[in-house]
């Protein structure tokens, strides 16, 4: 009997359990524990209305027809991590079924002249979530009751300001043990401020209600990991100019690279704040500490090599009697060096500034590995030679280019042809090259047509690029009437020359000694070297013997 008078007693109306926001909104049960109070959030374990907001578990066949057209889902995105005394944000996107959205008046439509895949129904494309027009006619005493269920899942009523009817979403949050409940539209974002929050790593879950005629129904669901910490969130970004990728952390020698420190601060908590930068490149090269975000470090080694750089915030804070704190996970703050991220031990210190008030200290650090290697630091076009062409090329004109480097030896090269601002660019070639002496090569480039271009020649390897840029005037063409009058010029220049060669011959030739000193025969020489000279440019002739042209590069 005794058994089945407690079944009895259970079951009896009015003694149903009742329900809390901690068995709507958590997924597991929790034991109670004595949380600091999140400002503007209340304790989940009030009682959860839940006639009026009922919850469902997932795999409920409820879902399926909870939203005409398909399954809402919820995008819940956090800015964290975040330093403890700022403030995380949170923003919650609802992405609705294909060819729906929400209009200006808060109504959910189909989009008009939208396909599906497989097309909808003539009714799909037209129906219209109207949560609105039941009280577009009525005031705010009479909006406001029971029946019209303008009142959160604990019974408080919505918050009344300006455009609050057309808010047809009911957003609950928890975290922390805690809930903070709101209306919004198909996307809502809002800060929570950390001071009071446990530094470590916690889950915010949010539900998603809709209006409905006589209750709310869920719709989605979403959660988000973010994080609490007392390091200040950095990154470390760097750039060199010949690097060819700036994602490997592989870097040439003697080349300056350029660091630069992000901090991640979403809500400008450290905006007043004094901060420092130490900076250890890890060569040898000692410590450095600047006020700038922003330095610069040359290796002149090769090998591998450890950096790291510490971060130092000095923030002024409003000053308070100091107050001891048992060993809780609390996120006091901390002077000097900061805790570990696991540690759940802090101690709280101010300290006074000069200018009377108090401040505390929170850093950060950053280390990584980089690499120094050989590159390519430097590269010159040190001639471009027009190349003469038959008749029947005489649609394109081809350019010889010169082109040296510094550094290692390059394994392929790309060249950009763009018109004369270097913007547009209008044809790109690279290709593969073996260099195993010397950085000479011989880079032969096609021109359709006569014009003024921008050329960029690319030499790069596996690690490093470096680039030569030029303005060239293409002629074009073969011969032409310009052409031809040009070598009439030439030919009248070379008659003259001979002519005037033959007058300074005859003259020397005529007060010629018959014995010459030392100083004599060097004029002589150099008189011989000036006709020489005078001689290939107007009687060119073949250029193979000419010893300093037997190593003269292959073409590309």
């Amino acid at each position: 009997i005794y058994p089945v008078s407690l079944l009895l007693i259970d079951l009896l109306p009015g003694e149903h359990k009742a329900v809390s926001f901690q068995d709507v909104l958590s997924h597991e049960r929790t034991p109670v524990t004595p949380y600091k109070k999140i400002q503007g959030w209340s304790s989940d374990q009030n009682k959860w209305d839940e006639k009026l907001y009922p919850f469902w578990e997932e795999g409920d066949p409820r879902w399926k027809d909870c939203w005409k057209g398909g399954r809402v889902t919820a995008k819940l995105d956090t800015d964290s991590p975040s330093l403890v005394g700022s403030n995380v944000t949170f923003a919650v996107t609802l992405q609705f079924p294909k060819c729906q959205k929400e209009d200006n008046d808060g109504n959910i439509i189909y989009e008009r002249n939208c396909t599906q895949d497989p097309p909808a129904s003539q009714d799909q494309q037209v129906y219209v979530y109207n949560w609105t027009e039941w009280i577009d006619n009525c005031g705010w005493e009479n909006c406001t009751s029971n029946h019209s269920h303008n009142v959160f899942p604990d019974g408080r009523p919505f918050p009344h300001y300006p455009g609050w009817r057309r808010r047809n979403f009911v957003y609950v949050f928890h975290t922390f043990g805690q809930y903070h409940q709101t209306t919004g539209r198909s996307s809502i974002t809002f800060s929570v401020n950390t001071a009071n929050i446990t530094l470590g790593k916690h889950t915010m879950a949010v539900s998603i209600y809709r209006r409905g005629n006589s209750a709310y129904v869920p719709i989605a669901r979403a959660k988000a990991t973010y994080i609490i910490t007392d390091k200040i969130p950095i990154f470390v970004s760097m750039y060199q100019k010949h690097d060819r990728n700036i994602s490997d952390s592989i870097f040439i020698k003697d080349s300056p690279i350029t660091f630069d420190v992000k901090i991640h601060d979403p809500s400008y908590y450290l905006n007043n704040s004094a901060i420092s930068y130490k900076w250890n490149f890890g060569d040898g090269s000692g410590l450095f500490v600047a006020s700038s975000s922003t330095t610069s470090h040359t290796y002149t080694l090769q090998g591998n090599f450890t950096l790291n750089v510490t971060v130092q915030a000095i923030i002024p804070i409003p000053c308070r009697p100091v107050t001891p704190t048992a060993p809780l996970p609390t996120s006091a703050v901390t002077t000097g060096a900061s805790s570990n991220l696991d540690s759940s031990t802090t101690v709280e210190s101010m300290e006074d500034n000069p200018d009377g008030g108090c401040h505390i200290y929170r850093n950060g650090y950053y280390g990584t590995g980089i690499s120094v290697v050989e590159g390519i630091l430097e590269v010159n076009i040190i001639q471009m030679t027009s190349i003469q062409m038959t008749e029947s090329q005489a649609e394109n004109s081809l350019v010889d280019f010169v082109v040296t480097c510094q550094g290692s030896l390059p394994t392929d090269v790309c060249t950009v042809v763009s018109d004369p601002t270097c913007q547009v660019s209008k044809s790109v070639v690279c290709d593969p090259i073996i260099v195993t002496d010397e950085c000479l090569l011989t880079i032969r480039r096609a021109f359709e047509e006569p014009g003024t271009y921008c050329i960029n020649i690319t030499l790069g390897d596996d690690t490093s690029q470096a680039l030569a840029s030029a303005l060239i005037s293409v002629n074009g063409g073969s011969s032409s009437g310009t052409t031809e009058g040009v070598f009439i010029f030439l030919g009248l220049l070379a008659v003259f020359a001979a002519i005037g060669a033959f007058v300074l011959y005859k003259r020397y030739k005529q007060y010629k000694p018959i014995e010459r000193s030392a100083g004599q025969a060097e004029n002589q020489e150099g008189l011989t070297a000036y006709f020489s000279n005078f001689k290939a440019i107007f009687f060119p002739t073949s250029t193979e013997r000419n010893p300093l042209l037997k190593s003269k590069p292959g073409i590309v």
